[in-house]
C-alpha cells in the first residue's frame, strides 16, 4: 500500500474517532438536559410561584374611553382596571415598604406639609410599612402627627435656595443621596411628592412598579404638539418629539431606578448650569427626558394627580389626590 493510502485510512480514522466523540458528548448532554429540564418542570408543579406579575391581571378592556397601555405596553392605571385586595395581598407576600420623598422648604412647610401627611395616613399605601422623609430647612416647625403602626416620619434638615426654581431643582441631588444612604436598604420601593397636594382616596399598591411616572393632568388629551417639552437645543433637556407628558409632582419605583432618574436629571441640570442654561421646567422638563429615552414600567393616569380647575371630568371616576390651590405671589419668595 502506498503512503497515500494510508495516509486516506488514517485520516478517515479519525474523522469518524471525532465524529463518534462528538456524538457521545451530544448525545450525553441531551440526557442531562433533558433529566434538568424534567426536574425544572416538576419543581415547578410542586413549588408554588412567589410572585405574579400583577399587572398580567389588568383588565385593559375597563375603561373604553381612555387609552390603558403605551405603545410598549407598559400598563396606565385607571379606576375599575385592577382588584385591590388582590394587589395588597400579593405585596403583603413580598413584604414591601415604601418611603416617600417630600419637600417643605420654606412657606411651603406652614402652608401644605400638614394637609399632606395627614391625608396620606388616611389614603397611602394603607396597611403597607411606610416612612416619609421630610426635607425642610425648618425642622423645629414640623408639627407631630398621629402616624398608624409600622409608619414613620423623618425629618432631614436641608439649605434654603434663595429661587424656588433651585429648590425644584436641587432635589433631584438630595433624592439620590437619601436613597443610596439609606432607602436602598430599607424599601422596595420609593415615591417622590410635591407638598402642595391632598389624598382624596386609595394610593394604593396598584400604582407600584419598577419605574413609575405621572400623566400630567393639564395634558393627557391634548395632542403631543401642546406638550410644553423644552425646545431650547441648548438645554440637556431638550425635545422634538416624546411619547407624553409627564408630570414631576409625582413619580417613582424601586429605589435603584429612581435614584437613577434622580442622578441624570441632577447631571443634566448642572451641566446646564455651566452653559448658562436653564430648561423650561427645570426638573420636570429633565424628568421628561429621562422617561422619552427610558420608557417607564407604569404610567398613573391623571386620577392619581388631578387639578380641580380643569372643566372636563369625564375620565376621572376618582379623585385620588387634588392639587392644592396655588399661592405663588405668598409662597416663592
Amino acid at each position: 500500500m502506498s503512503w497515500r493510502g494510508a495516509g486516506k485510512k488514517s485520516a478517515v480514522f479519525f474523522t469518524c474517532v471525532l465524529f463518534v466523540a462528538a456524538f457521545i458528548s451530544l448525545y450525553s448532554r441531551s440526557l442531562h438536559e433533558g433529566t434538568f429540564v424534567k426536574n425544572l418542570l416538576v419543581a415547578s408543579e410542586t413549588t408554588p410561584r412567589l410572585f405574579t406579575n400583577l399587572d398580567e391581571t389588568l383588565n385593559y378592556g375597563s375603561r373604553p374611553a381612555v387609552q390603558t397601555r403605551t405603545s410598549w405596553n407598559a400598563p396606565i392605571m385607571w379606576e375599575l382596571m385592577f382588584d385591590a385586595n388582590f394587589y395588597d395581598q400579593k405585596h403583603h407576600e413580598l413584604n414591601t415598604s415604601v418611603a416617600v420623598t417630600v419637600f417643605a422648604v420654606g412657606r411651603y412647610l406652614e402652608a401644605y406639609l400638614n394637609t399632606f401627611l395627614i391625608s396620606a395616613e388616611k389614603h397611602f399605601m394603607l396597611g403597607f410599612p411606610v416612612t416619609y422623609y421630610v426635607f425642610t430647612d425648618l425642622p423645629g416647625n414640623v408639627t407631630k402627627i398621629t402616624l398608624a403602626p409600622q409608619r414613620k416620619l423623618k425629618i432631614i434638615q436641608v439649605e434654603r435656595y434663595s429661587r424656588w426654581q433651585d429648590i425644584s431643582m436641587m432635589r433631584m441631588k438630595l433624592i439620590s443621596e437619601v436613597i443610596e444612604k439609606e432607602l436602598r436598604y430599607s424599601f422596595s420601593h420609593v415615591f417622590c411628592f410635591d407638598v402642595d397636594q391632598e389624598f382624596k382616596g386609595r394610593f394604593g399598591s396598584e400604582a407600584l412598579g419598577d419605574s413609575v411616572a405621572m400623566l400630567h393632568a393639564h395634558f393627557y388629551k391634548l395632542p403631543k404638539n401642546r406638550f410644553t417639552y423644552d425646545r431650547n437645543p441648548k438645554s440637556k433637556a431638550y425635545m422634538s418629539e416624546g411619547d407624553y407628558y409627564y408630570h414631576a409632582a409625582i413619580f417613582g419605583g424601586k429605589c435603584q431606578n429612581v435614584k437613577t432618574l434622580a442622578d441624570f436629571c441632577y447631571l443634566n441640570i448642572m451641566e446646564d448650569k455651566m452653559n448658562n442654561v436653564e430648561a423650561l421646567w427645570h426638573d420636570e422638563s429633565h424628568l421628561n427626558k429621562y422617561f422619552w429615552l427610558h420608557k417607564p414600567t407604569k404610567l398613573l393616569s391623571p386620577e392619581y394627580c388631578w387639578d380641580m380647575l380643569i372643566g372636563d371630568t369625564s375620565d376621572i371616576l376618582i379623585k385620588r389626590v387634588l392639587w392644592a390651590p396655588k399661592q405663588y405671589e405668598k409662597l416663592r419668595i
